[in-house]
């Protein structure tokens, strides 16, 4: 019969389940993690290559190194705050009697013996009272001001405007952006990385295992024309003056990074003639070199010196010890 030759329909097909499932795909690109602070325009820092995968660790790195060095660059000005905070700190003072004093309270004391000693439990009672209400609002003020110094050292850890450095997400593998919130009084980047990269050629101490490059960037705007135009006028003015009696030889050094839409040699053009006349280009010993850096639709600018002499501000490179020879 036509009824016992159709096969049995199962249970998925006929609970309208038979569709096939959607197969799930793995993205190509991280996703956004919640509370990430996004590369922006108008930032200072430092742009840092690292190993990939590895940017947290080499944020981590990247915050003490710059720590350090930014205070070995202002230990004058440390130094000077930290004497102050220690001089605001309350103190407390220790109380030394003279002989004129010890002598008399001797005499009172061979007086209340001779009267039996009645008189020296009441004097005893009476000083440690005196003792402890000299004391105790010292104690009080002490333990107010150093909690109060706590909340306030906290309050400061958790506001970023308030820290000197800051990690921004990039957005790119292998590369990280420390902010740097640049006050009164307070050396560039460029100077910060300059005195890094020095101190770490003579010293060869290795300090990281996964940074790599740390580039100034004291111009942050977006990947176009007339914002580049725009926004490189006043560093130009600063490193390349127009009327400077010996003129400088520079290089415009490029790199784009999750940006294919940007013409390469317009932006080089662009930077190059905002440089006034009397300064050339030397791209073969150049004495300061602009360093261009396109992330994604941001733009960051600066310039060093030293670029090739400093392993292209290298930290492994430089960091690496000289291979002994068999004569040494």
């Amino acid at each position: 019969m036509a009824g016992e030759n159709e096969k049995p329909k199962s249970d998925a097909s006929a609970g309208g389940a038979g569709k096939p499932k959607k197969r799930k795909y793995l993205p190509h690109a991280r996703p956004a993690r919640k509370g990430s602070y996004p590369l922006h325009p108008r930032v200072e820092g430092f742009f840092i290559t690292c190993d990939g995968g590895r940017e947290r660790q080499a944020a981590n790195d990247a915050l003490s190194l710059l720590d350090t060095f930014y205070e070995e660059l202002t230990q004058g000005k440390s130094s000077e705050t930290k004497s102050e905070m220690d001089a605001a700190k309350p103190v407390n003072k220790i109380t030394k009697f003279s002989d004129s004093e010890s002598s008399d309270s001797e005499e009172n004391s061979d007086v209340e013996n001779a009267n039996g000693g009645e008189l020296s439990c009441e004097a005893d009672d009476t000083s440690a009272k005196k003792q402890r209400t000299e004391t105790e609002p010292v104690r009080r003020t002490e333990e107010k001001h150093i909690d109060a110094l706590i909340e306030d050292e906290l309050k400061d850890l958790g506001d970023r405007k308030k820290r000197h450095f800051v990690t921004l997400d990039s957005g790119c593998n292998g590369c990280i952006f420390i902010q740097m919130n640049k006050g009164a009084g307070d050396p560039s980047p460029s100077s910060i990385a300059q005195h890094m990269m020095s101190s770490l050629a003579s010293s060869r101490k290795h300090v990281s295992r996964f940074i790599l490059r740390v580039l100034p960037t004291e111009v942050s705007c977006y990947a176009s024309v007339d914002e580049i135009t725009k926004e490189i006028k006043p560093l130009i003015a600063q490193y390349f003056p127009e009327d400077s009696s010996t003129p400088l030889k520079y290089a415009v050094l490029y790199e784009a990074r999750a940006n294919s839409g940007i013409d390469r040699k317009t932006i080089i053009d662009t930077v190059a003639k905002s440089v006034p006349e009397p300064h050339k280009v030397d791209l073969t010993n150049p004495d300061k070199t602009i360093i261009v850096e396109i992330v994604k639709t941001i733009c960051l600018i600066g310039v060093v010196e030293k670029y090739k002499e400093l392993s292209k501000y290298n930290v492994r490179q430089l960091t690496i010890q000289p291979k002994k020879t068999p004569d040494s």
